[in-house]
């Protein structure tokens, strides 16, 4: 989970420092693989990890390139870091999606520099058209469409093969670079012995956390089946102040408030949500308005207490591991595979090529219970596949299966 930055502020499960450590460590010369080994000396969260690490950074200074170029000297970090065998722990270069929405969450930690990065207001911003994609046995294929966003608008699902972008290899940001306003033709194999399709897609100025937040907002649909009212609500991502609002308005308005269960997916970008999230569905309390002089009301202390089930998986990761254990706690299905089982303290950091490190400055015990390598685990498991999908989606289907169930079950 991000560390926090601000008093109770989403995605704040912890308010601990790194512990400064002094070590004679070797230096390569290379400024940003020094300063990321130095804040790992300084701030790693378990002292013990490092007479490994430090003995990793000395086998891989012999194999540092002598180019000072970002792509040249990602690998020898990921490397030193890999030793430390420890989620939330991680280097991220511009050329990639999760840079911006990690640069995003940790925020607050370098806000003075932003401006340097995002001229002139520091606004973090990246060219895109609203999908994630993964590298899965050499071939390239979407991962998350999100909702709203262009790349859902226009077509594209979720397991798709991506071929090329406007006749050119695919690259998550240098395909959109210069083409704000324009549509990138989009090559893509929907079954692995298909013919390619090419779908046109505009391409937008994306901001992280908007993007992230609207598409929680827009996933919002309903499933009529067997007389009943299946709501479904996709939790993307929980670090940023506004999503807890967005969740509030989607359960209290239509066409959620009236259904007769829900289904939320856990399946998720990032985790950041605060400790206490879960009570959104748990809590007891009954929801209340506050009405002004002009009778305008709004809503506060929202509460779900209809059927409820959730989908987890892999990308189930950091706060929202919480989140998904507290629900198991109270008996709430969980339909899906294991959580990442990646559940620490993360801080990021700007290095001098202004490549961000991300670190894990914090262990973290859920009712005394360490979840990071561990996970959660499914009530019922349901593997999903996700190449080549063509919409299919058995563990949102299997999780409307149990909600209908609970309600068949009184």
């Amino acid at each position: 989970m991000p560390r926090p930055y601000k008093p109770l502020a989403a995605g704040a499960l912890l308010l601990l420092l790194g512990t400064a450590a002094e070590a004679d460590v070797a230096k390569s010369g290379n400024p940003a693989f020094d300063r990321a080994v130095e804040l790992v000396i300084e701030n790693f969260y378990d002292p013990s990890a490092l007479p490994h690490f430090e003995d990793t950074v000395k086998e891989t200074i012999p194999t540092l390139p002598q180019s000072g170029d970002q792509k040249a000297v990602d690998p020898a970090i990921q490397t030193v870091l890999a030793s430390l065998g420890a989620s939330h722990t991680g280097h991220y270069t511009a050329d990639q999606l999760d840079y911006y929405e990690l640069l995003n969450v940790f925020q607050f930690n370098y806000r003075r520099d932003l401006p340097h990065l995002f001229p002139p207001e520091g606004r973090i911003v990246y060219p895109g058209i609203g999908i994630a994609s993964k590298v899965i046995d050499g071939k390239r294929f979407v991962t998350a469409v999100y909702d709203g966003a262009p790349a859902k608008s226009a077509g594209v699902e979720q397991g798709d093969e991506i071929i090329s972008a406007d006749g050119a290899p695919f690259a998550e940001i240098g395909s959109f670079h210069g083409k704000i306003g324009k549509s990138v033709d989009i090559a893509l194999r929907r079954g692995a012995d298909a013919a390619p399709i090419t779908i046109p897609v505009p391409v937008a100025e994306l901001q992280p956390a908007e993007t992230l937040v609207s598409a929680i907002s827009n996933s919002v649909s309903v499933v009529e089946r067997d007389g009943h009212r299946i709501g479904y609500l996709h939790i993307w991502f929980y670090a940023d102040h506004d999503v807890g609002e967005a969740i509030d308005q989607a359960l209290s308005s239509e066409p959620l408030k009236n259904v007769d269960a829900l289904v939320l997916d856990l399946r998720c970008r990032w985790g950041g949500a605060p400790p206490d999230a879960a009570e959104t569905f748990l809590g007891g309390t009954q929801p209340f308005r506050f009405i002004d002089r002009k009778g305008e009301g709004h809503l506060s202390n929202v509460r779900w207490h209809k059927p409820l089930v959730a989908i987890i998986d892999g990308g189930t990761r950091s706060g929202l591991e919480v989140f998904a254990y507290d629900l198991k706690a109270r008996g709430v299905p969980l339909i899906g595979v294991r959580t990442a089982g990646a559940l620490l303290g993360g801080r990021g950091y700007l290095l001098p090529d202004d490549s961000l490190l991300e670190l894990a400055v914090a262990g973290v015990e859920v009712n005394g219970e360490k979840i990071e390598g561990k996970g959660v685990e499914p009530d019922v498991v349901v593997p999903f596949d996700l190449r080549y999908a063509a919409g299919r989606d058995p563990q949102r289907d299997a999780a409307i299966s149990k909600a209908l169930s609970l309600l068949s079950e009184g």
